[in-house]
């Protein structure tokens, strides 16, 4: 990464940074998330960028953009060129890089996804192509046993053998634990931090992957932000939106940032599926979850079922109940990649036109089954077609024999992968 900062990106600083250093006073007028995207729709609509604030048509342009932001207020904040320049030395020093979102360099994740949401300046250090390979984020609670620490670096891992990265917030606990997994196992991690980047990029424990181009951590904050409880709650946003698929390891109940950043994804950004830890210790906070749409995660144990996992999509529920009335309202609909989830796609048989009254019941009701989200038993897909729980079982077990489902002692009947079906099968003959 260059340790040039651009014209534009200079200009959202002074427009929207504290720029701490030292003892310097920090600017009461900064323009909120909210201001800056009135302000940069405003320069877009009369064809100007950012940099245009500092050129010398300047006065021109903020004439120009009266209408969102007070013309004095920019002024009196780009004045603070000075600061600007002793701020941007000291983070070259300790090889924090800054974009915006104005610069071609800025992750496209966080902008497709999150749009006016995504931050305006994001503070980095070590290689950030690492931010646009996708991967699994894994979250959860500060304080947790040691036989959590031990499940969470043991994921990691995995997703380091199947070369996927790790996307997690940096704090203690499970987070630290997702990322030294991977590191460790020579994968690849994003820590999202939301706060004291300076001094993570300093760390004597993590120079080492962050030189050796495997660890890429990030900041909305500035890089000398202390904690602050409503910037831990904003970052998670990001963390979802860096990755593929997301496992919450452990949830308080109704409380903290891992269970707000849950429930947002779950509730209103729908960005990727979440998953929640189905072994070991019971916890109310993952079964609530679970609850609000949260699936429960399948533990592969192979990097090719991980892969798979990965390629699972999230629709938002909203857009898809109108077309499917089966799943219970609040879950998030997933769709499989026909390409690579195979036996979501019904059997060249079963496609064929019914030749019988009978035929065209059962093509009816595999329709309605197809579209279960979440396993179902017996009696609940009874209850839902209006017929016989032995009518129901018949049907079922004819979509087992034709590959479509497979049956989870204790879950249910389950749409699922090929690879999945294979290592549930393996667990059984287990048991």
């Amino acid at each position: 990464m260059t340790s040039t900062v651009s014209a534009n990106t200079k200009a959202v600083l002074l427009l929207t940074a504290p720029l701490i250093v030292g003892r310097s006073p920090h600017s009461t007028e900064l323009l909120s998330p909210g201001e800056y995207n009135r302000l940069a729709r405003g320069l877009s609509d009369n064809g100007r960028e950012p940099a245009d604030l500092l050129s010398p048509e300047a006065s021109e342009v903020i004439e120009k953009v009266q209408a969102f932001v007070d013309g004095g207020r920019l002024m009196r904040l780009l004045e603070r060129g000075f600061l600007l320049s002793q701020a941007i030395e000291r983070w070259h020093a300790r090889a924090i890089w800054i974009v915006s979102r104005a610069d071609a360099e800025y992750p496209r994740r966080l902008k497709e996804r999150l749009k006016d949401a995504a931050p305006g300046v994001l503070y980095g250090c070590g290689r950030i192509s690492i931010l646009e390979t996708g991967g699994l984020a894994i979250v959860g609670s500060r304080d947790v046993n040691e036989e959590l620490i031990k499940y969470t670096e043991a994921v990691g891992r995995l997703a380091a053998g199947a070369t996927k990265t790790v996307v997690s917030g940096g704090a203690r606990g499970i987070d630290r634990a997702a990322m030294q997994g991977a590191l460790q196992a020579d994968g690849c991690a994003v820590g999202v931090l939301a706060d004291s980047l300076e001094r993570f990029a300093l760390a004597r424990d993590l120079r080492e992957y962050l030189l050796d181009d495997r660890l890429v951590l990030v900041s909305p904050y500035d890089p000398s932000a202390g904690f602050d409880v409503g910037n831990a709650m904003q970052r998670n946003k990001a963390i979802y939106a860096l990755a593929d698929a997301a496992l919450v390891v452990n949830s308080d109940y109704e409380k903290g940032g891992t269970w707000a950043g849950a429930i947002e994804q779950l509730e209103k950004l729908h960005l990727v599926p979440v998953y929640v830890r189905s072994n070991g210790e019971a916890s109310r906070g993952l079964e609530a979850l679970q609850k609000k749409g949260a699936l429960p995660w399948p533990n592969p144990q192979d990097p090719q079922i991980l892969t798979e996992i990965l390629a699972i999509k999230a629709v938002p529920t909203k857009a898809a109940q109108h077309e499917l009335p089966f799943p219970t309202a609040g879950q998030p609909m997933i769709i499989r990649d026909s390409q690579q989830i195979s036996a979501f796609r019904p059997s060249t048989a079963s496609t064929e036109a019914p030749s019988t009254p009978a035929e065209e019941l059962f093509a009816k009701a595999r329709q309605l089954i197809l579209q279960m989200r979440t396993p179902a038993q017996a009696n609940e897909v009874a209850e839902f077609l209006g017929i016989s729980e032995g009518q129901a079982r018949e049907w079922l077990r004819r979509l087992v024999r034709e590959g479509t489902l497979v049956k989870k002692r204790k879950l249910g009947y389950m749409i699922v992968s090929t690879a999945q079906k294979k290592l549930f099968e393996s667990a059984d003959a287990k048991e």
